[in-house]
Parts: C-alpha cells; structure tokens; sequence
C-alpha cells in the first residue's frame, strides 16, 4: 500500500455527512442547524441552544419551559454516585472525576444497551442534567467544602455558580459563563465528538461513547488547551513581558496553547463573542491585566506567523475571572459540549456503519516462524 496517501489525523478527510452544525472555513463561520453560533450565543440562553441541537428548531415559550422543567427534575444525585465524587482523590484531575461519574451512571442503568433513539434522548438529557452536579461536587470537596445540592428554581448557568460557590453572580457574569457554554456546545467532527462516533458506531451505549469523548476532550491538544492558556498567562505574568515571552516561545519551537486550529485558517469564527465577553468579565471584575496580556500575546503572534487565536484563548480567562480554578475548565467544556455528544451519537445510531479505517502497514515482510533450537 506503499502508494496509497496517508492523511495523517484524517487531516481534510470527509467520513460521514451530519445535519448537526457546519463549520464553514473560508467565510470563517460556525452554524448550529443553521443558526450562526454568534447570533445565538447574543439572543438564546444555552438551554434553548441544548433543545435546538436535540430538537433540530429553537423551542417555542412552551417547549423551552417543558425542556427546562425536565432538566431541573434531574439535576440531582443519588447518594451512592455523591459518595462515589466525594470519595475520589482529591489529587485527580477534575475530568477523571467527572469520567468515573458518567461511568457510575452507566453502571446503575440496567437498561443502558438499549439503543431506541428515545431512549438515547432520555439518557442525553439525564447526562446534561447531572453533569453539572457532580463537577460542583468535586468542586466543593477538592477545596475541603460542603456540597452544596442543586436548585431546580435557576437556570442552568446560575444553578452551577450555586453549586460552586454558594451564591449567583452578577447577570453580566451569568450571561458571559452562558455565552461560553453556547460556543463550546458543539463543533462538528472534532476529536471528542469523533471518539463518541466511534464507540457508538460499535453500538455500544451513550455512557460508554460520552467517557470516551471525555477521555480525548481532557487532552491539551482538544479541550484542555483552555487550561494550558490559564497556565501560560500566568507564566507571563505581566502584559509588559508578554511580547518578549511570546518572541522567546517561538524562537524556541514551544508549543503555545490557544492559537490555530485544523479547520479555521483566518482565526476561530467564535472567538470574538467570546473575547467581548472576557474583556467584560476584565470590567466587572476589575482584573484587567489578564485581557491586557491578551491583546500582546495576540498581536505579537498573528505578526510573526500570522495564527490567530481559537476559542480555548479568550475562554481560559474568562473562565479564571469567574473564579473557577484551572483544571475544572475543560469539565465546564464537558458541561457543555454533552448536547453536542449527544446529538451526534444519536445521528450515529439512526444510519450507523460501524467505523473502521485501514492502514498502510510498514512493518517486516512475511518471515518464518523458527523454533528456538533451530535459531
């Protein structure tokens, strides 16, 4: 096979088609069923935006007040799956805590290989619901806190900030958190969401395909790049030695976080919702410093290769002035990038093909097998 083209990371390689989102390069745009995810992130919450990905239309009053009904009748976790989060070493990194949760759920489901869409539905919206609770739970008790339980009176965004800290932030806040959980719902065939087509198309069970995305989201490549950036700044430190610290970096060859993407060539269509809401976060907060350093590390870099910024750039620390600690952001990405998941697996199940690619083998010839007292 020696003639055959290896696309190496399927780089440019079409697989399937999706009715999901579209990401279209060359106006740099991203869609949701065809809405702009930037129209909807300014004018829907990120519930409407979870019912559209499911549903294939926004909701109507009635739809979204039924949608949001149900999610907030599952928020809570059993005792057993509480104990299960609260147990856990508090040295783990947050997405493990989060993989054995959702690995729990599918453990307690005696009913999880059944593979009807309904059913796949039902489980999405039980995942959407209960997610939040445990990364808050994990939350809590990494910091040496009591677990605070959901409250089914607040909106998705504001019952998290409840469960982390005990309070809801300012609406600008709120808006900015719902803002970055609209951005990161959902992105076509990136890796997470391949790796739970992939187990799907086996026709394995949702909480098997949501562990595996989990398990490439984590990865500093794909979702945890939004925790890299946060570490990255705070190496820099001050937005003064921003430049001479990005200048040093590439001189180096070092791998810098949040700039590029395989897809976008003229920078992240998301990017500037999300940069607007960061600077406001800067604003009400009064941490100015960490937009400041921004705008040098992205000037500096965009003039000397020309590569901008992606969305994990501006969400790290938008993320860090809400006050959430570095290595919870990418289960926040989890919290919401489980309606894109979901969307996909059930796409998967409804034409599935399983999934599998072949390879151009470069290993030994053919040889014989000799026993050892003829070598």
């Amino acid at each position: 096979m020696s003639d055959v083209e290896i696309r190496k990371g399927l780089d440019g390689v079409v697989v399937d088609e999706t009715a999901i989102s579209k990401v279209m390069p060359d106006i740099n745009s991203l869609t949701y069923k065809g809405y702009p995810v930037q129209d909807l992130a300014e004018n829907c919450c990120f519930e409407e935006v979870a019912y559209l990905l499911w549903n294939g239309e926004l909701p109507s009053q009635a739809q979204l007040d039924e949608f949001t009904k149900q999610e907030r009748s599952l928020r809570a976790i059993e005792d057993d799956l509480l104990n299960v989060m609260t147990s856990l070493s508090k040295d783990c990194h947050p997405m493990d805590s989060v993989r054995t949760g959702v690995s729990y759920l599918g453990c307690q489901d005696s009913g999880h290989w059944d593979n009807e869409p309904g059913e796949k539905s039902s489980r999405a919206l039980n995942l959407l619901a209960k997610i939040p609770t445990m990364i808050a739970a994990d939350f809590r008790t990494k910091k040496g806190q009591e677990v605070i339980p959901p409250d089914p009176s607040l909106s998705f965004a504001e019952n998290f900030f409840k469960m982390c800290f005990g309070e809801v932030p300012s609406k600008e806040v709120v808006k900015a958190f719902d803002v970055s959980l609209i951005l990161y719902a959902e992105h076509s065939f990136n890796a997470s969401t391949f790796t739970a087509r992939v187990i799907t198309s086996t026709m394995s069970d949702i909480y098997s395909a949501v562990s595996g995305a989990i398990g490439a989201l984590k990865g500093p490549l794909h979702g945890g790049a939004n925790e890299q950036v946060m570490h990255m700044m705070k190496e820099v430190g001050d937005p003064a030695k921003a430049e001479e610290w990005m200048l040093t970096a590439l001189k180096e060859k070092r791998k810098i976080m949040g700039f590029g993407h395989r897809v976008y060539k003229k920078g992240d269509s998301r990017v500037p919702t999300m940069k607007k809401y960061a600077q406001k976060m800067a604003e009400v907060t009064g941490q100015t410093k960490w937009m400041e350093m921004y705008d040098n590390l992205e000037k500096t870099m965009v003039s000397e290769k020309n590569i901008h910024p992606n969305l994990d750039f501006p969400a790290g620390p938008a993320y860090h002035m809400m006050g959430f600690e570095i290595d919870f952001f990418t289960p926040i990405f989890v919290m919401s990038r489980i309606t894109g998941w979901s969307a996909h697996i059930i796409e998967q199940a409804e034409e599935n093909k399983l999934i599998r690619p072949l390879s151009a083998y470069t290993g030994p010839d053919a040889r014989e097998v000799k026993a050892i007292s003829a070598r």
